[in-house]
């Protein structure tokens, strides 16, 4: 039942019907949203009701746009093929951006979690931009709503971004790697878009989390531990399903779980011996004579290559800091007891070169009980884990009452019109991005 709903005095069995109704549509779509095609014999199992209900809410979400029904691939068998449910995919979607400390992506990903066009660009290190950031992403933003079919329509925005990221209002509340502090980035981003739609913002560790459990390396595991690699280290946590966020949307900042309380580096937070000050991009690089050297992805590779090459310094560098995430994992899976602990951003390449020792320290300092069935991978979703994450965040809405939010959002979101919209906002900024 919606918010708005229980907010009322009064609330008149119609409503109660109609919400209901809601309810059950939201549930369809996702589950075609999730899991692909999908028969109507799938979705009544699924949803614990009869096939004329699974009908009936099928062809009001068809005549809505949302999905569409087709034949199903003859089996031989007797009888009528199974009619198929799934989501229209070119004409449903949501503009995704994930802002990472040193690029900038975006994509327009259709419903059904397909990435139909994907943009990207090199962030330089530097403190708070953004004004650069939301210019670069609104004209990534243009480009994608312009090369997208005329038809199709946007039915939502969603952002990831590498810091605490308050709840309630998406505000950027601290990115000890940016120097960003209470920065309203997603209503900034919106005005700059000129979409009509709010964007929606989360903390890029909690979005990737997310994303491996609905989408990825951590599908069939009810708990999940996400460790996301970055130039710090971030992490989020799926507990039954569900994240676990805290009272304002801080919570899982496990690259602050201090590891080493004696002898730590000093970390970006102001204390010493974090997870994040002991495995991060600087901790590496430092330990294999690299400082100064290429840094993000390609420094962290570089190490990894050299130590699978014989380097010994890289080699050392790499057995130190997977001493330290050993101990970092095996503090969570002692906690929570997930499933799977997943490795993202630039974690997995460390994890892949350092996977010997960082199970070893686990398998030291875990309970056995707990180690028996945990499985440690690095993410499905390689370095778009928080991109998909984001995506979901965009389509949360939709998933959660379709009509309502198709309601407010144009029927057929065609160029000319947006462009008509932006015109205010932008002026001719939008043509110096190229499709």
């Amino acid at each position: 039942m919606s918010s708005s709903l229980l907010a009322g005095t009064t609330i008149t069995a119609r409503q109660v019907r109609e919400a209901a109704r809601g309810g059950r549509l939201g549930v369809l779509l996702r589950e075609v949203h999730r899991k692909g095609a999908v028969s109507r014999a799938e979705l009544a199992g699924r949803m614990a009701v009869n096939r004329s209900t699974v009908m009936a809410l099928t062809a009001k979400l068809a005549a809505a746009g949302l999905v569409r029904e087709e034949s199903s691939v003859a089996t031989g068998r007797a009888g009528r093929p199974s009619l198929m449910v799934r989501a229209e995919s070119d004409l449903v979607y949501v503009l995704a951006f994930d802002v990472a400390v040193d690029r900038l992506v975006a994509a327009r990903v259709g419903l059904g979690g397909r990435v139909q066009q994907r943009l990207e660009a090199v962030r330089r290190r530097r403190y708070p931009d953004l004004d650069e950031v939301v210019r670069v992403l609104s004209g990534f933003g243009t480009a994608l709503v312009d090369a997208a079919p005329p038809e199709a329509r946007c039915v939502g925005v969603g952002a990831s971004f590498c810091g605490l990221v308050r709840a309630a209002d998406g505000m950027v509340r601290l990115a000890p790697n940016m120097g960003w502090t209470d920065l309203d980035f997603g209503p900034a981003l919106g005005r700059g878009l000129g979409l009509g739609l709010p964007v929606a913002v989360g903390n890029e560790a909690h979005l990737g989390a997310l994303a491996e459990y609905e989408r990825g390396a951590g599908v069939a595991s009810r708990n999940l531990v996400y460790l996301h690699g970055d130039v710090g280290v971030g992490g989020g946590i799926i507990v039954g399903g569900r994240l676990l966020d805290g009272d304002d949307g801080y919570g899982a900042e496990l690259g602050h779980m201090i590891v080493n309380p004696v002898d730590g580096r000093p970390c970006n937070c102001g204390s010493r011996g974090c997870l994040e000050a002991e495995v991060g991009e600087s901790a590496l690089l430092e330990a294999a004579g690299r400082a100064g050297g290429p840094v993000g992805r390609d420094g962290v590779r570089a190490v990894v290559d050299a130590a699978a090459s014989g380097d010994e310094a890289a080699r050392r560098a790499l057995d130190r800091v997977g001493d330290w995430l050993g101990i970092g994992v095996a503090n969570l899976i002692n906690l929570f007891n997930p499933g799977v602990v997943v490795f993202g951003g630039m974690l997995q390449e460390i994890y892949r070169g350092a996977a010997e020792r960082v199970r070893a320290r686990v398998a030291a300092s875990v309970l056995p009980v707990s180690w028996e069935r945990v499985e440690l991978r690095t993410a499905a979703l390689g370095y778009d884990s928080s991109l998909a994450g984001g995506a979901e965040l965009g389509f949360a809405p939709l998933l959660a009452d379709p009509l309502s939010v198709l309601e407010r959002v144009p029927s057929v979101l065609r160029q000319e019109s947006v462009q008509d919209m932006r015109r205010g906002v932008r002026g001719s900024r939008r043509r110096s991005w190229s499709r």
